[in-house]
């Protein structure tokens, strides 16, 4: 991608070489791009399916074709992004999907449910050098969470059928401008909490307006990353400019 004055030029690929497309502007409005799926390679359809069925994943299709392509998807609890395998779907060796991130509050509460549904699941650690969490012979791993339960520092990992391998990592307080995931009860209640105060200081310079205008942008702004400060300073320019 070049950006030369007033022109953006995209190459769309070594295939597609001769074709480019030109934006008007010195810089195009980004665009929301949310991960909605990823694609997991597996040998046997109806053995993965039950596996994440076990898990209490929400099965969200099952939809066969004629020509023998099959597409299967279930969705982690909270999650925003959902799973799929089936037929004809990657060219990817079953289980060659490694290290993909389950973002959990609490990872013993998480490899503790695992265990009750008769799931195989690591004992969690922390990483004892760079990187040792992908490591799949579990080598450069300390026993145990991560030092004062330090947010992201503590793992748990487990495999399905064809040893595609999940990883549990916790979270507890994101990194700034990180934004939130998995909106559960308490969360949500903080947020709206937040929501509250920051209104009632805006609501005393302009008090007739809808309060719901005001709490929507507040809490989208702080999933997509923003301070409660800067969050309260959208909540009251989408007002006003609902006005």
């Amino acid at each position: 991608m070049t950006n030369e004055g007033t022109a953006t030029t995209i190459q769309r690929g070594p295939e597609l070489a001769s074709q480019v497309v030109t934006v008007s502007g010195a810089s195009a409005e980004s665009v929301d791009m949310k991960l909605e799926v990823v694609v997991i390679p597996v040998a046997d359809v109806d053995r993965s399916k039950e596996f994440y069925s076990t898990l209490g994943w929400r099965l969200d299709a099952d939809f066969p074709f004629d020509n023998g392509f099959r597409i299967v998807q279930f969705t982690p609890p909270g999650s925003g992004c959902s799973v799929q395998f089936g037929t004809k779907i990657t060219p990817a060796a079953p289980g060659s999907a490694q290290g993909m991130y389950l973002i959990v509050p609490d990872v013993a509460a998480a490899c503790r449910d695992l265990v009750t549904r008769g799931v195989a699941v690591s004992e969690t650690f922390h990483p004892g050098t760079p990187g040792a969490q992908f490591q799949t012979d579990g080598s450069g791993r300390i026993s145990g969470p991560a030092p004062k339960r330090a947010t992201y520092g503590s793992f748990a990992t487990f495999r399905d059928p064809d040893s595609n391998v999940w990883l549990f990592q916790e979270v507890t307080t994101r990194l700034p401008g990180r934004g939130l995931s998995n909106l559960d009860v308490a969360t949500l209640t903080e947020l709206l909490q937040e929501a509250e105060k920051h209104h009632a200081e805006y609501q005393s310079t302009d008090p007739k307006h809808p309060w719901a205008d005001f709490y929507a942008a507040y809490i989208a702004a702080r999933q997509n990353g923003k301070t409660p400060e800067e969050a309260a300073s959208e909540g009251k320019m989408h007002v006003e400019g609902t006005h």
